[in-house]
């Protein structure tokens, strides 16, 4: 993984933002273009906010980005763009909560402070048979070696990513041997997902397409760019093709219908061209890349 062939501590903070809640495939796949882009804090500080939400599309949760950019520009307010280095100074700055500080500042400063996400739970909870909350922590940060807190704080993210599964592989744990739960623990239910079924409306015109911008004051991805939603007799058109897409614990299945001008909805019409330095949403890009308007 790119991230780990660094020492920089903005290029390591930009990768524990974008895996906050987004598959490592897809990181690995964004993280080099948004570094190309931005390639140290003053660059992300001086860029406007839409340029950074282009960047960002196709990771999801935009408040990350959002966040992320305000703290690119403290930093270079009251820094001099030189990143805190101890977790303690991290959490001051938004978007940046307890494990991130503390994964920022061990892997890239050497702070001996244990970081605790999802992964790394589940394996201090089996490992002492049954540990929640404040005390993973705590027993986070007794197993932590001290001489190399970052390399050991990825190793137990790997370890819960790899190994220490919701179902678990317990014939490959390294720790089996040191484990309270040895033949692991059932997996936990997840959260309930819901199926919802929607239609997109594809119009172009010439070298251009019909967009919406949703709401400044939307809860969910304010301010990005989207293809309109259509219901009613418009769904009975004819779809061209349809695809499938989840957004938090919504899966939905997208019938996309073409239009050539399309009828009572509100938008513009953008020129092809312009559409990479737009902050599209995740599944309008996708939509977009899939009907070949855009790579």
């Amino acid at each position: 993984m790119p991230w780990r062939e660094t020492q920089d501590p903005y290029r390591i903070w930009i990768s524990e933002v974008m895996l906050q809640q987004t598959r490592v495939a897809v990181v690995r796949e964004r993280y080099t273009e948004f570094v190309r882009s931005f390639p140290d804090v003053s660059r992300l500080a001086r860029a406007p906010a839409g340029q950074v939400l282009a960047a960002w599309s196709g990771l999801g949760y935009y408040r990350r980005a959002r966040s992320l950019h305000a703290a690119a520009k403290i930093v270079c307010r009251t820094r001099g763009g030189v990143v805190p280095r101890s977790s303690a100074e991290l959490r001051a700055l938004p978007g940046i909560g307890r494990y991130t500080a503390a994964a920022l500042a061990s892997i890239a400063f050497g702070e001996p402070v244990a970081a605790v996400d999802g992964n790394v739970a589940r394996v201090v909870s089996r490992l002492f048979g049954g540990e929640q909350g404040k005390m993973c922590w705590e027993r986070a940060q007794q197993l932590l070696c001290v001489q190399r807190p970052g390399d050991f704080n990825q190793a137990m993210m790997e370890l819960g990513a790899t190994v220490c599964l919701p179902a678990p592989r317990c014939a490959a744990c390294p720790i089996s041997w040191a484990c309270a739960t040895r033949a692991g623990s059932p997996a936990r239910p997840g959260c309930k997902r819901t199926k919802r079924e929607v239609s997109c409306c594809l119009a172009t015109l010439a070298d251009k397409v019909f967009l919406e911008r949703r709401p400044h004051h939307a809860s969910l991805m304010p301010g990005m760019w989207q293809l309109p939603e259509v219901a009613g007799r418009e769904r009975q058109q004819g779809t061209e093709f349809s695809l499938r897409h989840s957004i938090t614990n919504i899966d939905y299945l997208v019938h996309v219908t073409r239009s050539r001008r399309p009828r009572g909805l509100q938008g513009r019409w953008i020129r092809t061209c312009h559409l990479q330095r737009l902050p599209l949403t995740g599944l309008t890009r996708k939509i977009l890349r899939r009907a070949g308007i855009i790579q």
